[in-house]
């Protein structure tokens, strides 16, 4: 069963590996099986087990987290979106952001809900989960790379509107926030980040890192709270019996990490790259690989 100490590692290590770009699911891999928690590990994989209420309360605190960070966008965009129903037009930033975002949330909310489970279940393996952030690292260095090079640049040439020759968030187009969110489906592996992969799709759009981690984390807030409130009767059903005080524990701690990783990480991506966060994911995955092939 779980224990207190376990449920707020996990919430902690929740709150910032899901905002950070190396994988929340992949770390809920590793990390216990990296400790020689084995009741975990055996949950993890189980079709029924109290592992899938913890994920509920964890998934709700780091929505909540984000909401409250961004509550003041929150607020306007929702504003924006009544409009634009009632005048059946988009045309400020705002009012063409929420329905990007909206449109984005579409291919992982329908893959999700169709696969979640079963990927989990697929790759909620170590060695499996090592090699994905690898993958995860490669996939991050790329989008820099990408950037660098001018693939980025000749998106933003495009359009007009753009800030120190960056891309303006709002001029995406649709199809360029589905592909956003289409690249979002990745994130369904343990190993892959999600903030990190709708980064990379931003980035090669021709967005800046603030702009790229803005519309990544705005992205994340519903798609999170959709899977925790989707899977609210295994919290309150047999699934949670006995484990509720631990994932209330976990849940908050899983919310101040959070709130605490998306202030830090706002502030980071104004003037910082994914670089720092590709090298971690590749030397981590590489060692974690070579521990967990190596010792069975």
């Amino acid at each position: 069963m779980l224990t207190f100490p376990q449920a707020i590692l996990l919430g902690l290590l929740q709150g910032v590996t899901e905002l950070f770009p190396v994988s929340s699911l992949g770390h809920s891999v590793l990390l216990p099986a990296l400790l020689g928690w084995n009741d975990v590990v055996a949950a993890q994989s189980a079709s029924e087990s109290y592992w899938l209420a913890f994920l509920v309360g964890l998934h709700v605190a780091t929505a909540l987290a984000l909401l409250l960070y961004y509550r003041a966008t929150w607020v306007r965009l929702i504003a924006a979106g009544l409009h634009t129903l009632r005048t059946r037009r988009a045309e400020t930033p705002d009012e063409r952001l929420i329905w990007l975002l909206a449109i984005a949330t579409v291919p992982a909310g329908l893959v999700g809900l169709l696969a979640e489970h079963a990927l989990r279940v697929l790759f909620a393996k170590p060695l499996a989960a090592s090699l994905l952030l690898v993958a995860n690292g490669v996939l991050l260095l790329v989008g820099e790379w990408a950037r660098r090079r001018g693939i980025a640049r000749r998106a933003v040439e495009t359009h007009a509107r753009t800030v120190g020759g960056d891309r303006r968030l709002d001029t995406l187009e649709v199809r360029e926030a589905l592909g956003v969110g289409v690249a979002q489906v990745l994130a369904l592996l343990p190993g892959v980040s999600r903030s990190g992969v709708t980064m990379v799709a931003g980035l090669v759009r021709g967005l800046d890192h603030e702009d790229a981690a803005r519309f990544s984390f705005l992205l994340a807030t519903p798609i999170i709270l959709a899977a925790g409130l989707y899977k609210l009767p295994d919290l309150l059903g047999p699934n949670g019996d006995g484990v509720q005080l631990q994932v209330l524990a976990g849940s908050v701690a899983a919310g101040l990490a959070a709130y605490a990783s998306v202030r830090f990480l706002a502030r980071w991506f104004r003037a910082n790259t994914l670089l720092p966060f590709a090298a971690y994911s590749l030397a981590a995955g590489l060692l974690l690989a070579l521990r967990f092939a190596l010792g069975g």
